[in-house]
């Protein structure tokens, strides 16, 4: 047990005393599905974490992990004359992605996030590989995002054109 906390304890110095230099942010965005899915899907939702460190002045590696919510819709269609409605049930994501920044000035930026988007909701949804361009502008304590994300699956992709905040910690 001591070891564990010794260890614990060594993992959480060494990290917060080189995150001087890092960034650390917890996110938000909204989405409007786009592609295959959108006649299925109202929107997109999705929180995240992501801990980046410079390579350089202008380029920061590292990784981010967090949930993305698709909200299903209650579509109507006809057959043979009689209305039937049929609700889509609500997709849920945990992606887990490596991610680059790279800053063009002090205030703009792009980034890339690529990794694996674990499908959990409903039971039986497919994993699939992610990807998330995006670009953004930061000030003192926020970044503003505008991006694309896509979540490739068998049979077609969950992809969103989205809008974001993080907060940097």
């Amino acid at each position: 047990m001591k070891k564990t906390i010794l260890t614990v304890a060594f993992l959480a110095t060494a990290l917060f005393s080189s995150a001087q230099d890092s960034k650390i942010k917890a996110g938000l965005n909204l989405g409007l599905p786009m592609g295959d899915i959108k006649d299925d899907y109202s929107f997109n939702v999705g929180i995240n974490g992501s801990y980046l460190f410079p390579i350089s002045d202008k380029f920061y590696v590292g990784g981010t992990v967090g949930y993305e919510h698709y909200n299903g819709k209650t579509i109507e269609t006809n057959i043979f004359g009689v209305p039937v409605k049929t609700e889509i049930k609500s997709a849920g994501f945990i992606p887990v992605a490596a991610s680059a920044e790279y800053m063009f000035n002090d205030k703009f930026f792009g980034a890339l996030d690529l990794g694996y988007a674990i499908g959990i909701a409903p039971s039986g949804i497919d994993s699939g590989f992610l990807y998330q361009p995006k670009i953004g502008y930061a000030i003192e304590k926020f970044d503003f995002l505008l991006g694309y994300k896509a979540i490739a699956v068998s049979g077609g992709a969950y992809s969103s054109i989205n809008l974001g905040v993080a907060y940097k910690l």
